[in-house]
């Protein structure tokens, strides 16, 4: 039974990790719409479509849980939830100081060690000398070791799009100095992080959804529904400033985007569904899933991240030598997963 519900918990939080890394395609298919349009009606989706009405229906008795729930954990589950969403404006900023290749490896680092390592230290310090805690560090430092090769692939691409005269939309900004861009990027990382912060630290919602009878699965969809309203609506506001910056709000309304917005309901069902299904995997992994899966997810997402730039044509003009060492940074991170895996078995 138990090793049932692991493989299953395991197979859900690969799901999260693709519906992660697949949610923001709709960037790529938006002409009419600013960056801000699209993140901005994409966050809107996710915070209308999902949050509360999934947290409703699966939830009964969703105010009455809060009533019961401690002040604490409904204040950790917002906060963090903020901090997250803080976590992905910083993202944009950072992306777009370094570039993506260095960006993205940085980023996801230090977001696999802040949602995983840190809070394991801060809960259970005695389980990191342990068998499955020392497998869990090896296989961040394989995960790393994935990023670094990922992110020498990408410095590879776009120096070999160069002679060819191709731009990498994601390169440094000469307005932002390398040194801000890699503050930027130190603080999406640990802000990031805090949406594995809010789930774990606001587990007492759960348990008073339990005590009334929810599943455990279900139960936590009480604690997203918090910390989701956090980080949308930290999104939507920032990317209604932008738009009132840059004189932008009129393209939401713009001929021909109709389909946009359909596009935005994918985004946004698939941006908070991979989370709450990745919430889902971990409960069934047991009491240490949060700090196991949480790494194994973002894995995934950046695995289907770049599998859909290859599908996409990103890789086309590239040279030898960057696809290489992409598979080489690919191979690396499906390993860390087998590792992470493993560590879960342990736990189980």
């Amino acid at each position: 039974m138990a090793e049932s519900s692991l493989g299953i918990g395991l197979i859900l939080i690969i799901l999260g990790g693709v519906m992660e890394g697949g949610y923001s395609l709709l960037l790529k298919y938006t002409p009419r719409w600013q960056w801000e349009n699209t993140w901005g009606a994409g966050s809107l989706m996710a915070l209308l479509l999902v949050p509360w009405p999934l947290a409703i229906i699966t939830v009964p008795g969703l105010f009455n849980v809060y009533g019961h729930s401690s002040s604490t954990a409904i204040i950790n589950a917002i906060l963090f939830g903020a901090g997250w969403g803080i976590g992905g404006v910083f993202f944009g900023l950072g992306i777009a100081a370094v570039g993506m290749s260095l960006g993205l490896s940085l980023i996801m680092g230090i977001v696999a060690i802040g949602g995983s390592i840190v809070p394991l230290l801060m809960k259970y310090p005695e389980q990191l000398l342990r068998p499955a805690g020392l497998v869990l560090m090896a296989g961040i430092v394989v995960m790393i070791l994935g990023l670094w090769a990922c992110a020498k692939a990408g410095s590879l691409k776009e120096e070999s799009l160069k002679p060819a005269g191709l731009r990498d939309l994601t390169a440094s900004s000469p307005r932002t100095p390398f040194k801000i861009g890699l503050f930027f990027c130190l603080a999406s990382g640990v802000l990031s992080a805090l949406v594995n912060f809010g789930f774990i630290f606001g587990q007492n919602i759960a348990d008073a959804a339990i005590q009334q009878g929810v599943s455990p699965t279900n139960a936590t969809n009480a604690i997203w529904a918090l910390v989701f309203t956090s980080n949308y609506l930290v999104n939507v506001g920032y990317c209604i400033y932008l738009g009132r910056r840059n004189m932008t709000l009129k393209k939401f309304l713009a001929g021909g985007t109709g389909l946009y917005w359909l596009g935005a309901v994918v985004m946004g069902v698939l941006w908070a569904v991979g989370i709450v299904v990745y919430g889902m995997g971990a409960t069934r992994i047991g009491r240490f899933g949060a700090f196991l899966g949480y790494p194994m997810m973002l894995i995934c997402s950046i695995l289907t991240g770049n599998a859909l730039g290859v599908l996409t044509g990103e890789w086309r003009a590239t040279s030898g030598a960057a696809k290489k060492v992409m598979v080489y940074g690919v191979c690396l991170l499906m390993l860390a997963i087998g590792v992470l895996a493993y560590s879960s078995r342990l736990t189980a």
